[in-house]
């Protein structure tokens, strides 16, 4: 099972216009891309997320840059994860369970509650922490020397 890295990059993404906005300097979608180390096309899908969202910005033209759209300390984690995250958080099965088996007749309606709880914890977390403290754990790291 692999995790979906959507949430992540995006927290990337808006941690990188976070301080390209303190350092009053721009950035293009292939500067983000070579932040995150990843195909442009995928950052630009992501940013299309964020701009529906209302999480940032463009300005195009021949210096078209990305901005966060709220200051960062107004862009909650949840925020970012509504922003990107279409899937639920758990899924269930991809073929439906033997109706006639005393498991399989009823573990979809029973997952359903746990899970519901397991995503409304998330979301309450999420919401506590917002794109200002990322940046500011992320600052507290040095950079590797290559």
């Amino acid at each position: 099972m692999s995790g979906n890295s959507h949430f992540t990059v995006a927290l990337h993404i808006l941690t990188l216009l976070a301080k390209t906005g303190q350092d009053d300097t721009v950035i293009t979608s292939d500067g983000i891309a070579d932040s995150v180390r990843t195909n442009p096309v995928f950052v630009r899908r992501l940013l299309g997320l964020l701009k529906k969202g209302r999480l940032v910005s463009v300005q195009r033209g021949s210096a078209a840059n990305w901005r966060l759209s709220r200051l960062p300390e107004n862009i909650s984690l949840l925020d970012v994860y509504e922003a990107v995250q279409a899937e639920p958080l758990f899924e269930m099965h991809h073929s439906t369970p033997n109706p006639s088996c005393p498991i399989g007749c009823g573990i979809q309606p029973a997952l359903q509650t746990f899970y519901a709880q397991a995503e409304a914890a998330l979301k309450q977390e999420l919401a506590r922490s917002n794109i200002g403290e990322v940046l500011a754990e992320t600052l507290t790291h040095k950079p590797v020397s290559s």
